[in-house]
């Protein structure tokens, strides 16, 4: 198979397909093995759904590749080989490091939900039901049948598989859930502001108690808001050593408000498996 081609590279319809890597381990040695490509979806679901994201692969050797999750729910529609049916999947948030073999040929058509985000179209649980759960979609979500995954699958260009996973994804129109608006909000404020380090201190910013933020958490994101923020910590960490030749770790951690070098070495190991030294040098 040709090396594939980067996401900023890859065909696709709208603006074109975006590039994000942040949460792959060693993002290098998956793009020389398979094509991955994000795109946007329809403007109606943006507001619950932070991207598409397609990958194809058709490897003479198997490979395993691993991610550092985000606090986000997957729909995946997938096929393994070309006589393997297409079948869809609901992944829950990873608590860890989420693994992840390649063999053969094969197809992904995922949509990455916003943190807080999927709630709403699945109102029956909290959200903390699914966490660290694989089932078939159509558990949880009764249109995503084996039909639906040949849809979204069958199109031969990204074009046709983003209208098609536009077109499932506007059927289902979940009611309005102000509730999901607040959590959606505030699990964006954790990811972009580097000055969030401490659970109080944000639940007293955001005028709300901190077991109530915890239970809009567990409700609506998953997880807790430690974990978001501590989450947060190790994508900025494993950006940086994925990217940057000669880390000052030290000054990493301070800006990363960890107490010493050294928590935020026991954090990246324990969750990525390595210390982040090694992560960097073996790039």
């Amino acid at each position: 198979m040709p090396a594939a081609p980067s996401p900023a590279d890859a065909p696709g319809p709208g603006p074109g397909p975006v590039r994000d890597t942040r949460g792959i381990v060693d993002p290098a040695g998956l793009l020389s093995r398979v094509r991955f490509r994000r795109h946007p979806p329809a403007e109606p679901l943006r507001r619950h759904i932070e991207t598409y994201w397609f990958i194809d692969w058709d490897l003479p050797e198997p490979y395993v590749s691993h991610v550092v999750p985000h606090p986000s729910v997957h729909l995946t529609f997938q096929e393994d080989g070309a006589d393997a049916p297409p079948y869809a999947e609901l992944t829950g948030v990873a608590l860890g490091l989420y693994t992840r073999r390649l063999t053969g040929r094969g197809r992904v058509c995922g949509a990455k939900f916003r943190p807080g985000g999927f709630r709403p179209y699945a109102p029956g649980h909290p959200v903390s039901h699914w966490t660290g759960r694989v089932l078939r979609a159509d558990e949880v979500l009764p249109r995503a049948t084996p039909d639906a995954a040949r849809a979204v699958l069958g199109p031969h260009d990204d074009a046709g598989r983003v209208a098609a996973l536009d077109a499932f994804l506007l059927a289902l129109a979940p009611a309005p859930d102000p509730r999901a608006d607040h959590a959606m909000d505030l699990a964006e404020r954790i990811r972009t502001d580097r000055t969030v380090r401490r659970v109080g201190d944000f639940a007293q910013a955001q005028g709300v108690s901190v077991r109530g933020l915890q239970r809009l958490f567990a409700e609506y994101v998953g997880i807790t808001p430690k974990w978001a923020i501590l989450r947060c910590r190790i994508h900025e960490a494993l950006e940086r050593a994925g990217k940057e030749a000669d880390v000052d770790w030290a000054t990493l951690a301070a800006e990363l408000g960890y107490a010493d070098q050294a928590h935020l070495i026991r954090d990246f190991k324990a969750t990525v498996g390595v210390p982040p030294t090694s992560y960097a040098t073996g790039r």
